[in-house]
């Protein structure tokens, strides 16, 4: 082999190997962000005001802010929030994709919220954009974490190191994923996209027992809260008076 030859071989084996080689977290690619392209979120992320009513749909008619636990009157109150924002994706691959790619990753229900606009925009404290390493929600993490693993999953979305490390703290602390509508006691209820809108409301005592008690015996515990997502349970939460609190203080299950 003549050795103009061997050395294009070795290139091709050394960029191949890097390529086998990138490093994978929960499936996803880890490295920097990059630019690849100018951004322009307004040409390039386009969406309709109408999946706003889409997200109040979604979460059982309510116009609630995960990141925060709040209710608002009306949706005129609240910013359509993209959870992993249109720059962040652009950065961690978008910036390489098609017209229609970019325009259904601006769409995608599962990358819509509603958010206060202080909490939505560049206010102090606000997302602004951030990646989770920058930036994380007062309430709801674990849903938000994990949401953020789906939307960078379904659109082959890159990961950095920071991001990594911010997104493992959170989810190696969670026994369940699925959003929680903070109740104004701020005890948790927590609704699954296939909880009915029925159900989604905050339950009563009455409703209790027949929602948690999953071996009828009058009595919940805290395996079967943790299972209904609704742990850790205060005193104000309907299903409290049927569980043990054996410190007194107020929590059950923490």
């Amino acid at each position: 082999m003549k050795p103009i030859q061997s050395l294009l071989l070795l290139a091709s084996f050394s960029l191949s190997f890097q390529a086998f080689a990138s490093e994978l977290w929960r499936g996803l690619v880890v490295k920097q962000e990059n630019r690849c392209a100018a951004y322009d979120k307004k040409k390039d992320y386009p969406y309709s005001q109408s999946v706003e009513d889409l997200i109040v749909e979604r979460m059982g008619g309510k116009v609630y802010g995960p990141y925060t636990g709040r209710y608002f009157k009306s949706d005129t109150s609240t910013d359509i929030e993209h959870i992993v924002s249109a720059s962040e994706g652009h950065d961690s691959g978008l910036c390489a994709a098609s017209a229609a790619k970019k325009a259904a990753f601006a769409s995608d229900q599962l990358n819509l919220t509603l958010a206060a606009p202080k909490v939505n925009r560049c206010s102090t404290g606000g997302k602004c954009g951030y990646d989770a390493s920058e930036w994380m929600p007062e309430k709801n993490k674990c849903w938000f974490a994990n949401r953020i693993v789906e939307i960078k999953t379904k659109y082959t979305l890159s990961v950095d190191r920071a991001e990594t490390n911010a997104l493992d703290a959170v989810l190696s602390k969670c026994d369940s994923t699925e959003m929680i509508f903070y109740a104004k006691d701020n005890g948790p209820m927590t609704v699954s996209s296939n909880t009915p809108a029925s159900v989604a409301s905050t339950p009563t005592t009455k409703d209790a027992l027949k929602l948690f008690d999953d071996n009828n015996n009058g009595r919940i515990t805290c395996a079967e809260a943790r299972s209904h997502g609704i742990a850790p349970v205060y005193k104000k939460h309907p299903a409290y008076p049927f569980m043990r609190d054996s410190d007194g203080d107020g929590v059950v299950c923490e």
